[in-house]
């Protein structure tokens, strides 16, 4: 009531528009429902109610009072609305206790006479229950056995297989147990235990046949040298086959035998087709042949592949197996550093690389994959730049021409084996060419020996024969022939040496030699006769050229030896002609073919000739030299002796028995008496004069200051002698004073000198006609300037007689006018 009274006195609140209140109705009627709701978080309800207008929270607390009293009218009408059912059901619940506790009671008998009775039934169900799990139990087992059973059996197969090394079947038994038995109970521990152990049993296998691998690689390195001697042999005795086959080749069929290491043996038959040996003829009872197989066993290459196949990792194991191979290719690459020294050094060395390239071709034709075409020739290629250095290098160290013939011998082999397995080979023919030049270069050398002890061993004499058999002898080993020298009587003498057949042998001997090198080379004759030209050249212009050079130097060789040369070099000229045909008889090429190389010994022995003149006449300028410096003139002396000097006369004597050496040589034939007689005269004239330009540079050598008219004459008594010499004719074959003309300028000068006819040789000088025209004012000037000086020592008191000052005047004006003839020659 006073609450009454407080809010009627308040005035009224001001009015707000009635949509305004719905608008607020709706706002707090959003707020009631989500906090009514469990579902939302009131945080955001309440803090929207907070911070939405300053008087929200009084007017929301008056609405929360309002909507409370609400639901308590609510709750007071539902509960007035049900509050009689809920005694009607409470009065009747009371009713229905009495009749459940009566029918407890009856139940509760019930169940116990029914235990009582089920008791012994119960027992005997337990007994059964027991019975069925156990057989269940054991049924159970029974089909787990049958299942483990195969495991065990399988591992222990593996273990029996694993202990008798098959590991192959190992590893088939291992994929069988991981993808087949395995899986089938794989929740027993001791089928885990046995996946687990299988990877490692995997590994085991993965080692062993790698280390299997590496035992195989290291018994092939050392049976390779067995491989390739075995291989080279066969292909040796077959290209010998070959070469009776083709003997034989048009008489008709025939059968050809194919080497192989690859396996078994092929024929190949006269329509092409091949055949096994097993299916040809049995009555041919060949050699067995020895392949491959029979040296190596490839057992673990084949294991190992397999293996690393299964286990998918066959790229490693392929490429392990090439590395490997390529190492072993250096190593057997490599050479012994005493090589070149034997033939043996050199079979083992290529019995080592076929064995290498004979295993590669049976690994590429037997497997699959583990090697290839591309791979073996990549190999091949690096092989052979490799062995072609080796040879190139080893064989330049060979000066024995056996050994380079014997290694060419093994080339070719070598070459026609490889060829045999598809490596193509024909760089190694070319390197034969090398080997051959380095063949001929050691058969230079060895014959260069053979001439020189020829050449020692040779007494520089014509041959003597005694009886018919021993000119049939000469002849038959050097063809001469002589119509007149076969009409004289036995005994004579045939024009050269002995050196001279057996120089021919020689000659005959490297032709064969050189042959020999050529065989086997699958060249035409015309190569082959290229070839044989090519070494015979060789020989004659730079071997035989040499020693017949060297011959000719050396001091011991006199001027009977040299003529000899000269007609031992002759012989050998002609004989050239008969090289030739001997080289077109081996090769039936003939001579007349465009590119036939010709044999330069013509030239050879041109210049030996050449060279032996020379020698003559340096040896005999040089004996004349010797003499000369024997001479010992008393330049001073006032009248001479009256006879020439000794020297001299020693020397004119030495000369004449030179020049008979000359005469008598053998001439019974026009070349030898042409050869000999032109030889002789220009040795005589070169003698002569060489033997006036000594004198005159003794005459006007610089040391001698001074030279008396004494002097003079003796020295024209020497040159008198000379000249004596020269009209002698100590040569035939000079014409008129050719041989005379060689003292002309002495003569003269003495002339002049000794008659004083200066004014004759001053008038005439210059003219054809001059009776001193050989003699040069130079000369003339320094002889008469000797004799100038030698007039003012040896007359002190000459200037008191008046002929020997006339004579000085007159000296001393023909010094003036040679020395403006001089000056006049000079300027």
């Amino acid at each position: 009531m006073a609450c009454d009274r407080v809010h009627a006195a308040l005035p009224d609140p001001p009015s707000q528009s009635e949509d305004e209140n719905k608008e607020e109705e709706m706002v707090f009627g959003n707020f009631f429902a989500e906090l009514e709701s469990v579902e939302l978080p009131l945080g955001t309800t309440l803090r929207s109610i907070y911070d939405d207008q300053p008087n929200a929270h009084k007017r929301f607390m008056e609405k929360l009072d309002a909507r409370i009293r609400n639901h308590d009218r609510e709750i007071e009408k539902m509960c007035n609305f049900h509050h009689q059912g809920f005694v009607d059901a409470i009065t009747e619940l009371l009713k229905v206790r009495a009749d459940a506790e009566k029918l407890m009671g009856q139940v509760t008998d019930t169940n116990r006479r029914l235990q009582e009775a089920g008791r012994e039934v119960t027992a005997q169900t337990e007994e059964v229950i027991r019975c069925r799990i156990q057989q269940r139990n054991m049924a159970t087992t029974v089909e787990k056995l049958h299942l483990c059973i195969p495991v065990l059996e399988m591992y222990s197969k593996l273990k029996e297989q694993l202990e008798s090394k098959r590991y192959y079947a190992a590893l088939k038994t291992m994929e069988q147990l991981e993808k087949v038995f395995i899986p089938r109970v794989s929740q027993y521990r001791f089928c885990q235990i046995m996946a687990e152990n299988l990877p490692r049993l995997r590994e085991e296998i993965k080692e062993i046949s790698m280390s299997d691998l590496k035992d195989f690689l290291e018994s092939i390195r050392k049976h390779s040298d067995k491989v390739g001697e075995t291989a080279m042999r066969q292909a040796q005795q077959h290209r010998t086959f070959n070469s009776a086959v083709a003997k034989q080749a048009s008489m008709g069929h025939y059968t050809k035998p194919v080497y192989s290491l690859n396996g078994r043996t092929h024929t190949h038959t006269h329509n092409g087709l091949m055949m096994d040996d097993e299916a040809g003829d049995e009555e041919e009872a060949d050699e067995e042949i020895l392949t491959a197989q029979d040296l190596v066993d490839f057992s673990p290459v084949y294991r190992c592949l397999h293996i690393y196949t299964v286990l998918g990792d066959r790229e490693t194991f392929e490429n392990y197996y090439r590395k490997q191979r390529k190492k072993q290719a250096r190593l057997v690459l490599q050479p012994q550093a005493n090589m070149h020294e034997t033939v043996e050094g050199y079979r083992r060395y290529f019995n080592q690389i076929v064995g290498f390239f004979v295993v590669e071709d049976h690994i590429l034709n037997a497997t699959r994959g583990l090697v290839t075409k591309a791979f073996t020739d990549e190999l091949w290629n690096m092989a052979l730049s490799k062995i072609i250095a080796v040879l190139r290098t080893h064989s330049s160290y060979c000066d024995d021409p056996d050994l380079v013939l014997e290694l060419k011998n093994l080339i070719v082999i070598f070459a026609d084996t490889l060829q045999g397995y598809g490596f193509p080979v024909n760089r190694l023919f070319d390197l034969l060419f090398e080997v051959r030049d380095q063949y001929n270069e050691t058969l230079l050398k060895k014959w260069a020996l053979v001439f020189r002890e020829i050449f020692e061993m040779d007494n520089y004499s014509p041959i003597p024969v005694e009886t018919e058999e021993e000119y049939k002898l000469v002849v038959s080993r050097f063809p001469f022939h002589d119509a007149e020298i076969e009409k004289q009587d036995f005994p004579k003498k045939l024009p050269m040496s002995q050196s001279v057949p057996q120089i021919y042998t020689q000659v005959k001997e490297l032709i064969y030699a050189s042959l020999k090198f050529s065989e086997s080379l699958h060249r035409s004759s015309t190569e082959i006769d290229d070839m044989l030209r090519k070494s015979t050249n060789l020989l004659l212009t730079r071997t035989l050229s040499s020693c017949l050079q060297n011959l000719i130097k050396k001091p011991h060789i006199g001027l009977t030896e040299l003529v000899q040369i000269i007609i031992n070099t002759t012989h050998l000229e002609q004989a050239c002609k008969y090289l030739e045909e001997f080289i077109t008889n081996i090769t039936n090429v003939s001579p007349e073919t465009v590119h036939t190389t010709r044999l330069y010994g013509l030239s050879t022995f041109k210049d030996a000739r050449h060279a032996a003149e020379g020698e003559i006449y340096t040896k005999l300028n040089q004996k004349i030299d010797e003499f000369i410096q024997l001479a010992d003139y008393e330049w001073g002396m006032s009248e001479s002796d009256g006879r020439a000097s000794g020297y001299l006369m020693d020397l004119i004597n030495f000369l004449r028995s030179t020049f008979q050496v000359f005469t008598h040589l053998p001439n019974n034939n026009n070349d030898h008496a042409s050869m000999s007689g032109k030889v002789a005269q220009t040795a005589c004239m070169s003698a002569c004069k060489h033997l006036s330009t000594s004198l005159m540079q003794m005459l006007l050598d610089s040391e001698l200051k001074q030279i008396s008219m004494g002097a003079i004459q003796q020295f024209n008594l020497d040159v008198i002698q000379c000249e004596l010499f020269a009209s002698s004719e100590p040569v035939p074959g000079f014409q008129g004073d050719t041989l005379q003309l060689a003292f002309i300028d002495l003569r003269q000068l003495l002339d002049l000198f000794m008659v004083w006819d200066w004014s004759t040789y001053l008038a005439d000088y210059g003219q054809p006609t001059s009776k001193y025209l050989r003699v040069n004012p130079a000369t003339a000037l320094a002889l008469l300037e000797k004799m100038k000086d030698t007039s003012k020592k040896n007359n002190i008191f000459s200037q008191f007689r008046k002929n020997d000052r006339d004579k000085q005047k007159l000296i001393e004006t023909v010094v003036k006018q040679l020395r403006s003839l001089v000056n006049g020659m000079s300027s």
